[in-house]
């Protein structure tokens, strides 16, 4: 039977100056300029490269399960993008997490720290294990866990970290990885939004005793759905290579000595990856060009607190965020309603994690007040490589003038 959480009248009172209304309707709006679209979509992909050769490829050669040759040349070529010796394709972001997870024995009885500031599938991954979820607030320079909390939530059930590198922005690694070497604690990546991102110049995935990504459709590599595991470490390659596949042994096809997934990728996503991967370069590229513009545009407008990028790290903006303040004259959501009615779609930040229903009873009363206010005050805007500077600065423009508008100016 499945589980069931809903909160009550009074308990949504507690949370709901927190919690966005439905998305406001997107119009269509004709514009005078060609190079601006009727609908800004928040994310889209460019499929220009060799995508549609290779996909053709496979369906003129029949390889369309997960066993064809596009799959081993995309965990090579992703993993090596990512400084690992091994890649693990599987179905998506969180099944690769989970696998993850459950490779590295995770199970019941134990605790995985994991920001509080983050997409559903993080807690939900370790809940899929038997695991408890604990939560740690953010911080609001990069948006990241806060590293200097992380040991304060260590317990004897403690068995590993999950860190997530949101919107692009890689966490301070060392002082994680220390941490955990001090407590004999496991490390893992959520890097679903960091491909290509550095610490220290080392990519985002290569940082941990495990890695995973995303390849959902508005990730900065995509396969439409999908998802990746990386690793320096063989044994854990071998044991969730086995895993994703229903635990197969090696002895005889049908026998199974242990629990496996059904977690494989397909020939046709992983060829889309491939081709995705040999422009990762150009793709991030694209990200790092449209986060400057909106840096250059946005940067002067009272009341917008912009994305930051920290010394050790190259933040490739996944999404390009913006936290609307009380200086700029009207709130978060009045100015997504403002963007919609000019044909521009926005996203909300996160709602942390002890805000949902299906975790609100297990967190009931504990307070992650940075997460909170990046959940109340923050959007992200068009981000996706197909957006052209005219749009960025029509983009940037409209806000501008909506800004000036609520305050009078």
């Amino acid at each position: 039977m499945i589980s069931r959480s809903q909160l009550s009248d009074e308990d949504f009172n507690l949370i709901k100056d927190f919690v966005p209304g439905t998305d406001p309707e997107i119009r269509h709006c004709k514009r005078p300029a060609a190079n601006i679209r009727e609908v800004i979509p928040v994310a889209d992909t460019v499929l220009d490269g060799n995508e549609l050769r290779y996909v053709t490829e496979c369906i003129e050669t029949n390889w369309i399960s997960s066993i064809g040759p596009y799959v081993r040349r995309f965990e090579s070529e992703f993993a090596n993008a990512a400084g690992c010796k091994y890649g693990i394709a599987c179905a998506n972001g969180t099944v690769a997490l989970h696998l993850a997870l459950a490779t590295l024995g995770i199970g019941h009885g134990d605790e995985v720290i994991l920001p509080a500031f983050t997409m559903i599938a993080t807690p939900n991954a370790v809940s899929y294990t038997g695991a408890d979820p604990v939560l740690v607030d953010a911080e609001p320079f990069t948006w990241n866990m806060n590293v200097d909390l992380i040991e304060q939530k260590i317990t004897s059930r403690t068995k590993a970290i999950i860190v997530v590198h949101t919107y692009g922005h890689p966490v301070d690694m060392d002082p994680v990885n220390e941490i955990a070497r001090r407590h004999n604690l496991l490390v893992i990546e959520d890097a679903a939004e960091a491909h290509g991102a550095t610490y220290h110049n080392r990519p985002a995935g290569s940082l941990s005793d495990a890695a995973t990504f995303s390849f959902y459709a508005n990730k900065i590599v995509t396969t439409g759905e999908g998802g990746m595991i990386t690793t320096n470490n063989e044994e854990l390659a071998l044991t969730a290579r086995r895993l994703r596949d229903h635990a197969f042994s090696a002895e005889r096809h049908f026998w199974h000595q242990y629990l496996g997934f059904n977690y494989r990728m397909t020939n046709l996503q992983a060829a889309i990856g491939l081709a995705q991967t040999e422009r990762l370069a150009e793709l991030i590229e694209t990200r790092r060009r449209n986060a400057g513009l909106y840096h250059q545009a946005l940067g002067d407008i009272k009341g917008l607190g912009l994305p930051q990028q920290a010394t050790y790290a190259k933040n490739v903006f996944w999404m390009y965020g913006i936290v609307v303040e009380d200086a700029f004259g009207c709130s978060r959501d009045v100015l997504r309603q403002k963007l919609a009615e000019q044909g521009i779609e926005t996203r909300t930040f996160f709602i942390p994690i002890h805000f949902q229903p299906i975790y609100f009873e297990r967190f009931r009363g504990q307070k992650f007040p940075v997460a909170e206010d990046l959940c109340k005050r923050g959007l992200y805007l068009p981000s996706g490589p197909a957006l052209t500077e005219a749009e960025i600065h029509f983009i940037s423009d409209t806000i501008r003038k909506i800004g000036e508008w609520r305050n009078g100016e």
